[in-house]
């Protein structure tokens, strides 16, 4: 194992080189020459994403809102803003960090990234609700945001399954119930979400997740999931005293079509199967809209409702996740969604250091700890883009 980090960094750096190429012309040829090159060798989603991205600048500079001769930038349009890759690579460490402990918190913190410490969502913003290239780069941001917590969920899922902290069933059971939710939310709302309703909205669901993950650490609330708390409290002894032995791993006792049975720490859980598909389903549909990873709605699924410790909430979350982003990223990309590869190869890098050390150093970290950084976050990033979003003022 301990040749895959360098093995992945290698790959992911790899992938960010031909990335950065890819995304420049080449010398000496203009944008509409590289266009049409694009329509006329490419696949019908590559044309697709070419011509939609085409159009939108166009139909901005006719508007007077691009200068034409500006140096290109975010998707190559001109003017657009660039990124500091050494700023992109920091913040996706703390993105794939975070994902990777909680299994949650990914999409929105890579969401906050693009939108406040790049200012990609101030560029999004300056086109107003008419122009096309608002929703555009609205999609980019939302689809960009998926494929870190995408890859974050590979690497954070492979390693949770090596150290025995996945429950495999309820997470297959959520990817089956993602997989519809995932396709018709980007169908259904692809070019057609602008900036400022999508940070406000945003900001509601993030808020109420806070709020009510404030709510799951009073004493009343915690004491109904006694069987959490009894499964944390043996998991974290063991931690301490190094000894993170058999039964710090999820054993299956036994599995059927309607209920599944297993214990982690010597204590036994289960779960009726339909529960997770269905809110598999619903939790893929706000996830796609939102174009987060969905952790954030489906770690307080996996605390509250099927009474997971955060420990294996995690690791299975980080599994559902994946599934999903794969289904939604697809489909947005298949609508003709552009990514500014150059950025997203390099935010890679960092996502790859943080998905390896999360896993690793979670263990460190008390359960209820780990709950209230997730609201601490949740509240401050909700309450901002709730302003931002409806009332046009902003905390960061």
């Amino acid at each position: 194992m301990k040749i895959v980090l360098p093995l992945l960094l290698a790959l992911t750096v790899n992938i960010a080189v031909v990335a950065a190429d890819a995304a420049e012309p080449p010398p000496n040829v203009s944008p509409e020459v590289a266009a049409a090159q694009v329509r006329s060798d490419a696949p019908a989603a590559v044309k697709a994403t070419a011509n939609r991205l085409e159009e939108a600048i166009q139909e901005a500079i006719d508007a007077k809102k691009i200068d034409d001769g500006a140096k290109h930038g975010l998707l190559g349009i001109p003017g657009a803003p660039e990124v500091n890759p050494l700023l992109a690579v920091l913040w996706a460490v703390w993105v794939g960090w975070i994902f990777s402990t909680v299994g949650a918190f990914g999409g929105i913190m890579a969401n906050v990234g693009h939108i406040s410490v790049f200012g990609l969502g101030d560029y999004a913003a300056s086109f107003g609700k008419t122009l096309k290239l608002n929703k555009l780069v609205t999609d980019s941001i939302r689809v960009s945001n998926q494929w870190l917590v995408g890859t974050s969920a590979l690497i954070s899922s492979a390693k949770y399954a090596t150290l025995g902290r996945i429950v495999l069933p309820l997470g297959v059971a959520l990817g089956v119930g993602s997989l519809a939710g995932s396709i018709l939310t980007p169908m259904l709302s692809q070019g057609k979400v602008d900036f400022r309703s999508y940070v406000g909205f945003f900001g509601v669901f993030v808020l109420l997740l806070g709020c009510y993950l404030f709510y799951e650490t009073t004493p009343g609330a915690l004491a109904k999931k006694k069987k959490a708390a009894a499964a944390a409290k043996a998991f974290e002894e063991s931690a301490k005293a190094h000894d993170v032995s058999v039964q710090g791993r999820v054993k299956l006792v036994s599995v059927s079509l309607s209920r599944v049975v297993f214990t982690f720490c010597g204590v036994e859980f289960s779960f009726n199967t339909f529960l997770p598909v269905l809110g598999g389903f619903v939790i893929a549909m706000v996830a796609s809209f939102l174009g987060v990873g969905g952790g954030f709605l489906l770690v307080p699924f996996l605390t509250s409702i099927s009474q997971l410790p955060m420990y294996l909430a995690a690791g299975t979350s980080a599994f559902a996740v994946l599934v999903g982003m794969v289904t939604s990223i697809s489909t947005f990309m298949f609508g003709g969604t552009p990514i500014h590869w150059s950025l997203v190869g390099v935010e890679l890098v960092g996502i790859v250091i943080g998905s390896w050390i999360g896993p690793v150093t979670a263990k460190y970290f008390p359960d209820i700890w780990l709950k209230r950084l997730f609201i601490i976050l949740a509240l401050i990033v909700g309450v901002n883009y709730v302003l931002r979003g409806f009332f046009g003022l902003r905390l960061f």
